[in-house]
């Protein structure tokens, strides 16, 4: 290919990276880029602390109630044996809240069947010696997840009994809307105020089932769009363009999916270019490819990764010279500089 030809098809690529990105400053130099690296790149290992474990799900199923507890919109079947004028069905209100004829009102919000009927049983004691109470649920109103994001059917689910996680996908269609093709990587669960959890889909659908943990009434499902989350390969690669990025996906991940490099390719030096801090890293080949791989960052969303050929240094001085607005360019000739 003609040195005018390459940098016509690299200027179709980067416009549209540009356009995304924004024209941040970019370091001009690896000494630069040096001293701000280990802040913005991270190795893949920082990636994996970001999904739960087996064993981390493993102990969060173990410490939650396995037994379901009342709450606000349940109703409930309540029956005093031989007492008809204190039976029949009741509904727990907003406030938690149950009325029953003699006894009045009786909080049994967040209680188990067994601790709603040890509390009607004292009450009932006022007017009768020996009351027997039973309590049946009739709708389980309250045993709601709410399911967000990119799937067909999003809004609140309700069981009556403690669903897995499957199950709550399989409700919700588990397709993203915008890309009928897009697989399903991860999503959040969000438990309470303080606590949000990552799980690997990817895992869980392909048959770990260590992954299908059991929901939580109130738990929030968050599933994000894969389609929306991209990473780039340009250069000398067989099939340079924008690849989905998925959990866990490094460097060499991503130049296995654009082909590897072509026969124009001098990947002594790789250029990574990260958007969202404005960063260049200029990374050696051989610290990518050695077998600790602590050099095999981890990608984040709209990172650019770049394979250089030979006479990259010229070719970045005359693509700053046709579009000098673009900040991408400058990442170009950095990489081209190490040279």
């Amino acid at each position: 290919m003609t040195g005018r030809g390459y940098s016509r098809n690299l200027l179709i690529w980067l416009l549209p990276v540009v356009c995304c990105g924004g024209c941040a400053s970019l370091p001009q130099t690896t000494a630069d880029v040096a001293t701000t690296a280990g802040e913005t790149f991270k190795p893949v290992e920082k990636a994996r602390e970001e999904m739960a474990s087996k064993r981390d799900l493993a102990l969060l199923e173990e410490s939650e109630e396995p037994l379901y507890v009342f709450g606000s919109g349940d109703v409930l079947q309540i029956d005093v044996y031989g007492r008809p004028e204190v039976s029949g069905q009741h509904v727990i209100g907003p406030d938690g809240i149950v009325t029953l004829p003699l006894v009045g009102d009786v909080r049994l919000e967040a209680m188990t069947r067994e601790q709603a009927r040890s509390v009607l049983t004292e009450r009932l004691r006022d007017y009768f010696s020996h009351p027997h109470v039973t309590i049946g649920v009739k709708e389980y109103v309250s045993n709601q997840v709410t399911v967000l994001g990119r799937v067909e059917n999003s809004g609140r689910q309700r069981f009556d009994h403690p669903p897995t996680l499957a199950e709550v996908l399989a409700n919700a269609g588990a397709l993203p809307i915008l890309d009928k093709q897009a697989t399903l990587t991860r999503c959040a669960i969000m438990r309470g105020r303080n606590k949000l959890i990552w799980v690997d889909l990817k895992a869980l659908l392909t048959g770990d089932l260590a992954y299908n943990i059991r929901m939580k009434k109130g738990d929030i499902v968050f599933i994000p769009d894969s389609a929306d989350t991209s990473v780039y390969v340009l250069g000398a690669v067989t099939s340079p363009g924008s690849y989905r990025l998925t959990p866990r996906m490094t460097i060499l991940d991503a130049l296995a999916q654009a082909g590897g490099t072509n026969e124009d390719a001098q990947p002594k030096m790789i250029g990574l270019y990260r958007p969202g801090a404005g960063e260049v890293e200029v990374l050696e080949f051989g610290s990518i490819i050695a077998p600790d791989r602590r050099a095999n960052y981890a990608l984040e969303d709209g990172d650019v990764i770049f394979v250089p050929e030979s006479g990259l240094a010229k070719f970045g001085y005359v693509m700053q010279q046709v579009a000098p607005a673009i900040a991408v360019l400058t990442f170009v000739k950095a990489v081209g500089d190490g040279f």
